[in-house]
């Protein structure tokens, strides 16, 4: 069949949420039987939608209840997009076969009176191959409005079990399908797509469905399994696609490819009683004797595996209580130490797959060791792919280049007073905390946070609403970090990694202080190395 060429025209916005309706006739034809006339889309949404650019695909693909002209009853309209196809049938659950036209541009569509259904697409192409699958424009969407309503709120503190890529069984009218769940926050889109190895990289066949003013798109994908590599393509305001690595993706590509990865842990933990009796421990009064080190260059060419052996050996001989991994999140540029950081939910791939990490974290439970982590909620690269300016615009960042801009480190700065921003890092303090089962979190550049006029000359920055140099919003946000944390998980630490002679790092937030319940002791690092490097003649 020769396809139409995709008109530039645009559909009215709302086209598809108009409530047509449907003739039947008997012909000839059909041998007596029921030919049901479909209301004709508008062409230029055919097109929109066929483009993959539609900010609600489910809204013309899937199945749809339509009431019958003159009657009480309603038939069911199947639509599904099979560009280049010959011939396209819908499967119902209960056997029956459902034949579709093409409406246009690809779309083709059909009707039937069993009510809504679970059914499968089979289609024919005009070289003789074969194709039968689900339809994921069926389903439900996979973030509920609770969900919705905590995000737009920045109160969703387990936010990595709602957005990203989870594998999943989605339940359809009557049965459960695998697949995976796409969603991503970019409320600045005009249309997102999820492009990867499950469709050569062509997202136009996935396109996602706004959830509304959350600034939430979702899509349902039926049989993508853990191992796929994707992206999100986003069309901007300005009507540029761009390409982006999952903010939430739990896996990542090894750099210095940038590609995201559907993770699904089949780790079983075998340390329930290191962390029955950390929650017991008052940690903050405990001894506690930490071996800081970086993975990558602590004993290099070892994998998170092979390093168990080796490090729990060392840390035990040398008397530590504890180990503090140098970032482990995934960063683009390897000298940078990790402290430039492009995925904050996924272990970086250089040493191995998050479960490698979670064996080397229960390893070190199970000899005695606690584990922290070096965390970096301050600031984050400018890579096109990553974070920043991720739907086009500013987002992750503050738009003022005053406030969202880090001079010495050529980085972005987190807008700390945006909901959803806060909301991203407020969970992946506790997603390192209870997916890891880190003992607690060293966070890194405090002071960077907490003055407005850091590493700033005059007239670079902006007071706050007082004419103070304090930064309110980061305050906010290292005080709620904190607080949630230690709600939900009181035997670990929070340590601040502060500069500077701030008062309160480690009072209470209820009593105005920040909350931590350690100050890393910065000078004692550099003053013991200097001791050392001095010739004992002269220390």
């Amino acid at each position: 069949m020769t396809e139409k060429k995709p008109t530039k025209k645009a559909a009215p916005k709302h086209a598809a949420e108009k409530t047509p309706t449907v003739k039947k006739t008997l012909t000839k034809k059909t041998k007596g039987a029921t030919e049901w006339h479909t209301p004709s889309l508008d062409d230029g949404l055919l097109a929109w939608v066929a483009q993959g650019s539609h900010y609600d695909p489910h809204s013309v693909l899937g199945q749809h209840l339509i009431p019958v002209e003159g009657s009480k009853d309603s038939v069911t309209v199947i639509r599904t997009r099979r560009p280049l196809a010959s011939e396209v049938i819908a499967i119902l659950g209960s056997k029956a076969r459902i034949e579709l036209s093409h409406a246009g541009h690809g779309i083709w569509e059909g009707a039937h009176t069993l009510g809504l259904q679970d059914y499968v697409i089979e289609t024919r192409y005009p070289d003789g191959a074969e194709w039968i699958a689900e339809d994921g424009y069926r389903f439900t969407p996979t973030v509920g409005e609770l969900d919705l309503h905590l995000i737009r709120e920045g109160r969703h503190e387990r936010l990595w079990e709602v957005l990203g890529a989870r594998y999943i069984g989605h339940g359809g009218v009557k049965g459960t399908v695998q697949g995976t769940a796409f969603a991503v926050w970019a409320p600045n889109a005009k249309a997102v797509r999820v492009k990867g190895t499950f469709n050569g990289w062509n997202g136009e066949g996935h396109s996602m469905r706004s959830l509304g003013a959350s600034g939430v798109w979702e899509l349902f994908v039926p049989d993508v399994h853990p191992g796929e590599t994707y992206k999100f393509e986003i069309l901007t305001q300005a009507d540029h696609w761009v390409e982006r690595a999952d903010p939430m993706a739990r896996q990542t590509e090894c750099p210095p490819l940038t590609g995201s990865i559907i993770a699904h842990s089949a780790y079983k933990w075998g340390d329930k009683k290191w962390i029955t009796k950390r929650d017991k421990t008052k940690a903050h009064e405990a001894p506690m004797s930490i071996y800081e080190l970086h993975v990558g260059s602590w004993r290099q060419g070892l994998s998170y595996r092979e390093l168990a052996d080796d490090l729990i050996g060392h840390v035990l001989e040398t008397g530590f209580t504890h180990v503090e991994f140098m970032p482990l999140a995934e960063h683009p540029y390897g000298p940078s130490w990790g402290y430039q950081v492009t995925g904050y939910y996924a272990p970086t791939a250089r040493f191995g797959n998050p479960d490698d990490l979670k064996y080397l974290i229960d390893r070190l439970h199970d000899a005695g060791i606690g584990v922290l982590l070096d965390w970096v909620p301050g600031h984050f690269p400018k890579d096109e792919w990553a974070l920043a300016r991720f739907d086009g615009q500013p987002l992750y960042e503050h738009a003022d280049p005053r406030k969202g801009e880090h001079p010495d480190w050529g980085t972005y700065i987190f807008d700390f007073g945006r909901n959803e921003v806060r909301n991203f890092l407020v969970a992946n303090a506790l997603y390192w905390i209870e997916e890891f089962h880190i003992d607690g979190l060293r966070v890194d550049a405090v002071a960077s946070m907490l003055y407005l006029d850091y590493s700033r000359e005059d007239g670079q920055w902006l007071p706050n609403q007082y004419g103070g140099r304090e930064n309110l919003e980061a305050i906010n946000f290292l005080q709620e970090a904190n607080a949630t944390v230690y709600k939900h998980h009181p035997g670990v630490t929070m340590a601040a990694e502060e500069s500077t002679s701030w008062g309160g790092v480690t009072a209470p937030t209820e009593a105005g202080g920040l909350g931590f319940g350690f100050k890393w002791n910065m000078g004692w690092m550099h003053d013991s190395l200097e001791y050392i490097h001095t010739d004992p003649m002269y220390r």
